[in-house]
């Protein structure tokens, strides 16, 4: 992973050479991959998981390979969808503001959709993640979630934006995938109108915040060089 100096600390950024390495051995993945089949019937469960085990070739017992029984299947799907959305090719090259910001969206309605096979357990999964000890891996994944993201749709940001952007879409994704599990439009239409709100309220307070900024700066060189012209050394 390519390494980045930035006001004086070495910064992780995403690389386009990083190929990560693969997050299950063969038979995690067989295993989870199988279990993942019986989500929508059996939920996010250690039952999905003997099934799971069973149609892999594996022992029942072999599900014990995942002590975390239910949380081990959500994050499965979690970091394989993740995954998913970087397998259709190289990031865009697009480097336009507004094809950044389209490419975002479609990433991220991509992302949601992946959950619709098995959404009417999603709030059973968010149920998990939220418990206290599951916290600090669901922000983690949803972070890199963010990111990936970002990285994909072609975002160089170097600065401070690079933190606020992955924010800002880490809140946005997180409040979507809540109301898709409540959605009942016809293929999620409702939940697609309301990611593109909280899209379009996050670029108008991001345009907001940088106008402000712009004003602010040329104010106080203003009253820099006011002070300046009166004698006073700054």
């Amino acid at each position: 992973m390519t390494r980045v100096r930035c006001a004086g600390r070495a910064r992780a950024y995403h690389s386009y050479e990083h190929d990560p390495t693969p997050p299950y051995t063969n038979a995690e993945n067989a295993i989870l991959a199988a279990s993942i089949v019986h989500v929508p019937t059996h939920g996010f469960t250690s039952t999905a998981l003997v099934n799971g085990a069973r149609d892999a070739g594996y022992l029942d017992v072999s599900a014990n390979l995942f002590p975390a029984g239910g949380l081990s299947l959500v994050k499965y799907h979690l970091v394989t969808q993740r995954l998913a959305l970087g397998k259709n090719g190289s990031p865009d090259p697009a480097e336009e503001t507004t094809s950044v910001l389209r490419n975002v969206r479609a990433l991220t309605l991509k992302r949601l959709r992946a959950n619709e096979p098995i959404i009417h357990r999603w709030q059973e999964a968010l149920a998990i993640l939220a418990m206290p000890s599951n916290i600090p891996e669901s922000l983690r994944e949803l972070a890199l979630l963010s990111d990936q993201i970002h990285f994909l749709a072609g975002d160089k940001s170097v600065d401070t934006s690079w933190y606020t952007k992955r924010a800002g879409l880490s809140t946005i994704y997180a409040s979507t995938e809540v109301f898709m599990t409540q959605d009942r439009s016809a293929n999620f239409k409702e939940t697609e109108a309301f990611l593109d709100r909280r899209l379009e309220g996050a670029q108008r307070l991001r345009t907001m915040v940088g106008e402000a900024g712009r004003w602010a700066g040329v104010q106080g060189m203003g009253v820099i060089n006011g002070l300046r012209s009166k004698g006073i050394r700054i």
